[in-house]
């Protein structure tokens, strides 16, 4: 946040002075201000964690396949290796619905009418599905075992406009009355399929979606449900991917509070909630700050900061909606406010004026990197698939919080210094080591920044500035 200040003199000292406390060794001189205390609360269990993860969808992975073997090698260790890249747990794929296999649509598996919702199917895979099929095996060679796929839009023969795009609804759902038909059954067993080939390649799809943003028409790929008409469909699919044994999601709407309609008229019936493993939101329409109003364990599948202003931006902290820190400070409402156990960005690649992780242009073989990439690997690398949020007790205002406890018993506290101060605070982590990630440093270990030893050493935390702490349980050595 930009402060204005009325007299030019005393922007030079405020200037100067954060400049300098940025830029002091933890051990060149003391921070001002009173010295705080961070303190686990160990019996303090919140949600489990799934992990992160972020979209390929519409031919965003074929953006980097294209790219030089050099270069493209390069971007894959940047968008998926666990030590030195974005080290995501979940990738998010896209299920396609369109006739044309072009960029910014995703083929369907059926593109063409069978010749009704009863006719014998005919599925067509060509082994590539927009990148997605490469992408994946690639990820997986890296560690990543977790799949879940999602449909923008039912191909258009299922819907009453006649096109994957510009919203309609799926024919026979109530309300719902098409001359071809009932397409309900068809459409579960299409997306079921869709998981069938991808496990003939080796890739497990472990969740599907068969929405995406119901309550926002696109003039791309896009359907409507109404929260009834949702519930009504998850009773359909459940049976056909429960025997398929994947996982069923719903229901990803526009917005995180905007989803409290969905989940509310899936709790109320009985056999929906049955069904329904997973429910999940994205946070354009409102932000995911809040728990939603479900039993079933919940995902942020979707959100990015809007680039349209903004446009390709690099930068930490500017000010802008696309800065680093702001992403860092979405993800922390995600997992501390909204007791979300996974956080989905939007794009890992993208091109142009994107606000994706990172940014590809083939026509010159080159790529730019995001300081998001490194607010999104803050938390993905080392809160990992299994762990436990914990509490944590004596955050003031200007700090943003969150301590996790992984299955190997190491623990993670990640601390947003949201102040333009740097802060001093003791945390009861055992020999905790520090990673920085600020205008500066791009998740870098700072050993200057931890002091003192035993069970509560001293951290300074410089301002705009996201510290992750990695260390081990007091009773753990």
């Amino acid at each position: 946040m930009f402060r204005s200040r009325n007299v030019a003199s005393a922007v030079a000292t405020a200037v100067a002075a954060i400049t300098v406390l940025a830029g002091t060794p933890a051990h060149a001189g003391t921070p001002p201000g009173p010295q705080l205390s961070l303190d686990l609360d160990r019996a303090e269990i919140h949600q489990s964690i799934d992990g992160f993860g972020y979209s390929i969808a519409f031919q965003r992975a074929t953006l980097v396949h294209n790219l030089s073997e050099a270069k493209r090698a390069e971007v894959l260790d940047l968008l998926l290796d666990r030590r030195k890249g974005a080290a995501p747990t979940i990738l998010r794929l896209g299920i396609g619905s369109s006739t044309t296999d072009v960029y910014d649509n995703m083929l369907s598996i059926q593109p063409t009418d069978p010749g009704g919702p009863a006719a014998t199917p005919n599925y067509q895979w060509d082994g590539w599905d927009g990148g997605q099929v490469w992408y994946a095996k690639e990820a997986r060679k890296r560690g990543i075992n977790r799949f879940y796929a999602d449909a923008w839009s039912a191909p258009g023969y299922m819907k009453d406009n006649g096109t994957d795009a510009n919203g309609g609804s799926l024919c026979g759902l109530s309300g719902v009355t098409c001359a071809s038909g009932d397409w309900r059954e068809a459409y579960a067993r299409y997306l079921v399929q869709y998981a069938k080939f991808y496990w003939q390649e080796g890739i497990r799809i472990d969740e599907i979606g068969f929405t995406n943003e119901p309550d926002w028409t696109a003039p791309y790929a896009s359907m409507r449900f109404t929260p009834a008409q949702a519930a009504e469909f998850v009773k359909v699919l459940g049976p056909v991917a429960a025997q398929a044994g994947v996982k069923l999601v719903c229901c990803d709407s526009f917005g995180w509070q905007q989803s409290d309609a969905y989940a509310q008229a899936i709790e109320a019936d009985p056999e929906a909630r049955r069904h329904l493993d997973l429910f999940t939101g994205h946070g354009y329409a409102s932000p995911s700050d809040r728990p939603l109003p479900t039993t079933a364990r919940t995902w942020m599948t979707e959100w990015a900061p809007s680039s349209t202003a903004d446009g390709w931006n690099e930068a930490w902290d500017s000010g802008k909606g696309t800065d680093g820190i702001a992403v860092a400070q979405r993800i922390h409402d995600t997992l501390a406010k909204a007791d979300a156990s996974a956080f989905v960005y939007w794009l890992g690649s993208s091109r142009g004026a994107t606000a994706a992780l990172v940014q590809v242009d083939n026509a010159t073989d080159s790529y730019r990197v995001s300081s998001r990439l490194y607010a999104f690997a803050a938390y993905s690398r080392f809160v990992r698939p299994g762990a436990v949020r914990i509490g944590v007790d004596g955050a003031p205002a200007g700090l943003a919080v969150s301590a996790y406890r992984n299955a190997d018993g190491t623990e993670v506290v990640q601390v947003i210094n949201t102040s333009t101060e740097a802060v001093r605070t003791t945390v009861d982590l055992r020999r905790p080591t520090a990673y920085l990630t600020d205008s500066t440093h791009k998740l870098e270990k700072v050993d200057g920044l931890v002091s003192g030893h035993g069970a509560h050493p001293t951290v300074e935390l410089p301002p705009r500035s996201l510290t992750t702490l990695v260390g081990g349980h007091p009773g753990r050595g």
